[in-house]
């Protein structure tokens, strides 16, 4: 890290510092960026190591308030209350009961992050922070309201917390790696043990916008239960590096830790013969730039032959911070830092995949209102404003795919409305996505002034879109 200018004694020039957030159910990872720089970094939970992983476990010490986290909950061998499996807590969102205490899950998960990102005071202090990006694998409605919740409850000095699905943190990822990497099309393979979960990234260079596509498939054969243990908290292998050399600077109590669970040879090769047969029937006949192999699944070097095969006429990386240093992309992205993203719209899980707009007169020209545009995160959708009625008694909304569907029209009829002289119905609508399918409509009757009061009828209506 570069020496700052000094202002006084002991003070450092103020920079801002944006943040990747990388949240699982078994560890976390912080990647981060000064504004003023390009470089993305990824935080060592020990320094001078390539180990990035914090296990997402408290533990809280008996007889004393004091709760350790992360390496340190690990360790402990005290006396004391570990709450494991934060994430899946939160959502739950049941009281937990922690010594004979119950304690808000969420709570217990934001006191985790809020540790965590203490970490990085020795690189910026906290009033550094310009942004925060959490991203995680599964988010859905409910994930959503607990990371809005988390956020509220650590009481940073930006409100500019943001979220976004480890999918489209591969999408930031691959914007910002050279371009020869993702000519074709580029396969994220995430192994942690359980499942095998692919990721294809590519490119539709005939549109305007580019639209950029995620394909997902999920191979369970590649599951090996008996395996996971110990391994499933400290398990991921580190930074993304080529696959020539294969560094594999593990942390060492997990090394120790996971002596028990290693594969025998005879499993080792079930593993990698299902695997190669996997790749060479995703990619037989597919033009692939390149492979990124992520998790902790690949850490006991079985996939000899697999390797072989990837690397014909492929770049071929294995490593594990891909989604944090995605997130911090994301972030800086809606800081205006970088302006990759504005030439290409993503219409990957959490995204809108059509226009929403209204027909609409202005200055008596029929003009088109935009009310969300295709590729924004469902949970950032939410459009309120003012129409006047010509006549009738409903609204209409537009969708316009970007598949190449022809456009189509929703109607909500506003039963019982006041009948009115033409123009003289104003309408307040409030529009936002409950989820990537369903979008919420309100309208309320505000009348129009002092000539026609406001009758007080509303309307809501949940559209399947």
């Amino acid at each position: 890290m570069l020496l700052e200018k000094k202002e006084g004694a002991g003070k450092r020039k103020r920079r801002k510092i944006a943040i990747g957030y990388d949240l699982g159910d078994d560890y976390a990872q912080i990647s981060y960026c000064f504004l003023d720089g390009e470089t993305v970094e990824t935080l060592a939970v020990v320094t001078g190591t390539e180990q990035y992983n914090i296990p997402v476990v408290l533990c809280r010490k008996k007889g004393v308030n004091q709760w350790l986290f992360g390496r340190e909950a690990v360790k402990f061998t005290g006396e004391g209350f570990k709450v494991e499996g934060l994430v899946g807590l939160a959502r739950k969102g049941e009281m937990v009961d922690v010594g004979g205490e119950s304690f808000d899950p969420v709570a217990l998960l934001a006191l985790f992050i809020k540790r965590s990102l203490s970490l990085l005071t020795l690189v910026a202090p906290p009033d550094w922070l310009e942004g925060l990006m959490f991203t995680a694998d599964n988010l859905d409605k409910r994930m959503v309201e607990v990371l809005a919740q988390v956020g509220a409850n650590l009481h940073l000095k930006t409100d500019k917390i943001y979220f976004q699905s480890h999918v489209e943190s591969y999408y930031y990822y691959m914007l910002h790696q050279p371009e020869e990497l993702w000519v074709h099309e580029a396969l994220l393979c995430d192994y942690d043990n359980r499942r095998l979960k692919i990721y294809g990234f590519s490119i539709n260079n005939r549109t305007i916008p580019k639209v950029a596509l995620i394909s997902i498939e999920e191979y369970r054969e590649m599951g090996r239960e008996e395996a996971l243990g110990r391994m499933a908290v400290l398990g991921r292998a580190q930074k993304t590096e080529g696959i020539q050399g294969m560094p594999e600077t593990f942390d060492a109590a997990e090394a120790a830790d996971s002596a028990e669970t290693e594969l025998t040879e005879a499993e080792k090769g079930r593993l990698d013969e299902i695997f190669a047969g996997i790749m060479r029937k995703k990619c037989n006949g597919n033009a692939i730039s390149s492979v990124y192999l992520i998790g902790n699944g690949y850490k006991d070097g079985w996939a000899s032959e697999s390797l072989r095969y990837l690397c014909r006429g492929r770049r071929v990386f294995q490593g594990n911070n891909l989604y944090s240093k995605g997130a911090c992309q994301g972030i800086r992205e809606k800081l205006g830092i970088e302006h990759v993203g504005e030439e290409y719209v993503f219409l990957g899980l959490d995204k809108l995949k059509s226009n929403i707009g209204m027909r609409l007169l202005r200055r008596g020209q029929e003009s088109y209102f935009a009310l969300m545009d295709a590729g924004t995160n469902w949970f950032e959708t939410e459009k309120e404003f003012d129409v006047i009625l010509e006549d009738g008694e409903s609204v209409s909304v537009l969708l316009t795919p970007l598949d190449g569907k022809e456009p189509t029209e929703i109607s909500m009829k506003l039963e019982g409305l006041k009948e009115r002289p033409k123009w003289a119905t104003r309408l307040n609508i409030k529009a936002k996505m409950l989820s990537e399918k369903e979008l919420s409509v309100s309208v309320k009757d505000m009348g129009f002034g002092d000539f026609f009061p406001a009758s007080g009828g509303e309307w809501n209506k949940v559209f399947e879109i």
